[in-house]
């Protein structure tokens, strides 16, 4: 597929997590796909799709009013897409959550392979971790 082919399977798929759609966020991964998330927090850690697929229904457990991200810019080339984001939300702590993140994918055959979450582990470790640490 093509860069902009890719472009357009990310921004559906932040659509998704936009809608709080689980089946299309899960079914954006390749069967071999994987999400890591980077740092050191009690949510921290590389995701095969079946991990995905437990999780996934979870983050909206966690956040009911649902979870908006707003993509601030893309980038993109070969096989990677580069996309810089904020997150907003209200944790089921009454906490608000807003994070700003860099993803870094890698697709095949318009399906995720490698879901890369470079973010505030900070603000991870606040609000969805209660400030608990490994």
């Amino acid at each position: 597929m093509g860069v902009d082919a890719n472009i357009a399977v990310m921004r559906r798929f932040f659509d998704a997590m936009n809608a709080g759609d689980v089946a299309t966020i899960i079914d954006s991964y390749a069967e071999d796909g994987r999400c890591v998330t980077m740092g050191g927090t009690l949510i921290s850690g590389a995701f095969d799709k079946g991990q995905i697929a437990m999780a996934a229904g979870r983050i909206y457990e966690a956040f009911p009013e649902g979870v908006r991200f707003v993509i601030h810019a893309i980038t993109a080339q070969d096989d990677r897409v580069a996309i810089e984001a904020e997150s907003f939300a209200r944790h089921v702590s009454g906490k608000d959550y807003n994070n700003k993140y860099h993803f870094l994918t890698r697709l095949r055959d318009g399906r995720i392979v490698e879901f890369k979450e470079y973010c505030d582990t900070e603000h991870i470790t606040d609000v969805i971790c209660g400030g608990a640490r490994p």
